[in-house]
């Protein structure tokens, strides 16, 4: 952050001001619906956006990324408080915390950049499924006390519980989600109509209204609609009793070594989850900002801090978020400033407006879930697949698949090795010997193409079979000038062809050795028996 402030100007404060203060009320809505869909209360989201997203702008490695609670934790906290707990929650997140720290205090925060882009779009598009899911039973009203973690159960529910639609519920929903898509184009047509209309005093008013953010506009006109007319549905007030107005108590989570080590694989979830979903994050920010490039082991400190500190005023996790950080980015930001005014703006609504909270149906912030979960989706993925290979669809659709039937962390652990599996498989395929034209009926030649290496050493034993077979001093020549690498495995096989050829009391000769195979050939001694040479320590 004190690089971007050494040649701050007062412009940029406005800009910075201006950009965080639309954030901020473009956050409001989300982080309280993030909070209620993983089975939380709405001021959990509420101080986790303004916590977090005070200590991410102010500590972290980009300069306009927004942080706070995100979509894509709602399937992995509703199933960790299911599992194990709100407490034990509490404690993942703050040890997911100083996980976090350490990759970037490690400088490993590049690694999370060789998770192939097959396995993101899967798990992606999967939690997108699983959090549209997840708010059928508010968007339809439907009298559930408690939504399971399971993708059939819930399903199940669902249809057993069909019975106590509320048309209300489903209304306001429907006209949330409509107005989503609606408000940002309503003036986007360039019309002879709507330039007659920019011509009259108050529709121009209404123009200038539309540069509103539409998950605001549609949280407190359909809040009020519902208030109005008294409409039979259950609301943040009904069901959690309002919003504290007034700053969150600091409270330590009962601490434990024992609960700890129960809490691994929730841990882990929760920071690889924050990691690529903040890494991602900032690498969209690169690209649409001018600002200088982020510095990803910085990122994740910053990250590790916040998902640190917001448990001990329970929070839940946070990260990078792609859509306010956008919205910051086009609302002109250009420091971290932004991002905390952003957090400063939602902390002063909360404050002065809390009460008006308790009068929010949930249908409407299941529409803006809804919304959210289309737009997190990349759906034309789908479509494309018949472009890929085989290799691609499949770690693409297991991804999904796992995601939704089972969870994240076994769908990326599944994603991860299948992509390890298929590496192995393409470079095998790629290596290759082939034979040469025979100028000497004792002589057999091949080059060497690719990488030679674990997966590949089955395509020497041809080799090996033909130089048993044939006669009594064949020579063999292997042209290397093509050998682009060689692991210890593939050096053993080339051993093995070497003995093969000594039994027949012939010779094999190694050319055009490249940096890589050369070096190693020189280390392991075996370019000194190739050429005949005593071993290193004979002597001795």
């Amino acid at each position: 952050m004190l690089d971007d402030l050494r040649h701050y100007s007062g412009e940029k404060l406005m800009r910075d001001v201006g950009a965080g203060a639309t954030v901020g009320i473009v956050a409001l809505p989300l982080a309280m619906a993030f909070a209620i869909a993983s089975g939380l209360k709405p001021e959990a989201g509420l101080w986790t956006a303004i916590i977090a997203g005070f200590l991410i702008s102010a500590l972290g490695g980009t300069s306009v990324q927004i942080g706070g609670p995100a979509g894509a934790f709602i399937v992995i906290v509703y199933g960790i408080v299911e599992r194990y707990g709100l407490a034990n929650l509490l404690i993942a997140t703050a040890s997911a915390g100083v996980l976090l720290f350490l990759l970037g205090l490690f400088r490993l925060g590049s690694l999370v950049r060789y998770v192939p882009v097959s396995v993101v779009i899967g798990f992606t598009n999967g939690i997108a499924v699983l959090i549209a899911l997840s708010q059928v039973r508010d968007w339809l009203g439907l009298d559930i006390a408690k939504m399971p973690g399971d993708f059939f159960k819930q399903i199940a529910t669902i249809a057993h519980h069909i019975g106590s639609f509320n048309p209300y519920a489903f209304a306001l929903g429907l006209l949330c989600v409509a107005g989503l898509f609606v408000w940002p184009r309503l003036w986007a047509v360039d019309s002879q109509f709507r330039r007659q209309l920019e011509q009259v005093d108050t529709i121009s008013a209404l123009k200038a209204t539309s540069r509103l953010p539409a998950p605001v506009v549609a949280l407190v006109t359909l809040s009020l609609v519902s208030w109005l007319m008294k409409l039979p549905v259950e609301t943040i007030g009904t069901r959690f009793g309002g919003i504290p107005q007034g700053l969150p108590p600091l409270a330590l989570p009962e601490f434990s070594w024992e609960t700890v080590k129960q809490l691994v694989t929730p841990t882990v979830t929760i920071a690889l989850l924050g990691a690529i979903e903040s890494l991602l994050c900032a690498r969209v920010a690169d690209q649409l900002s001018e600002t200088p490039k982020h510095d990803p082991n910085q990122e994740l400190m910053a990250q590790g801090v916040a998902n640190f500190v917001v448990p001990f005023f329970g929070g839940m996790p946070a990260t990078g978020t792609i859509a306010r950080t956008v919205t910051n980015i086009r609302s002109g930001a250009v420091s971290p400033v932004a991002g905390i005014v952003h957090a400063a703006t939602l902390a002063t609504v909360v404050l002065v407006a809390a009460p008006l909270a308790q009068h929010i149906p949930l249908a409407v912030l299941s529409g803006v879930l809804l919304f959210v979960a289309w737009n997190m989706g990349e759906w034309r993925e789908f479509g494309r697949l018949k472009h890929f290979t085989n290799h691609y669809r499949l770690m693409m659709l297991s991804t999904f698949l796992v995601t939704i039937i089972f969870d994240l962390t076994v769908a990326v652990e599944l994603g991860l090795v299948l992509a390890c599996l298929l590496f192995v498989r393409r470079q095998s395929d790629i290596f290759r010997a082939d034979p040469l034209p025979q100028q000497h009926p004792d002589l057999l030649s091949y080059s060497l193409y690719g990488s030679l290496f674990f997966g590949a050493v089955a395509k020497i034993d041809p080799i090996v079979a033909l130089v048993e077979r044939s006669p009594a001093g064949i020579r063999v020549e292997l042209d290397a000038s093509r050998l682009i690498s060689l692991d210890t495995t593939g050096l053993d096989a080339l051993e093995q062809l070497h003995k093969a050829v000594d039994k027949r009391g012939g010779r094999l000769e190694l050319t055009g050795l490249n940096p890589q195979p050369l070096s190693l050939v020189e280390r392991s001694g075996f370019g000194a028996r190739l050429r005949g040479e005593p071993p290193a320590h004979a002597d001795e």
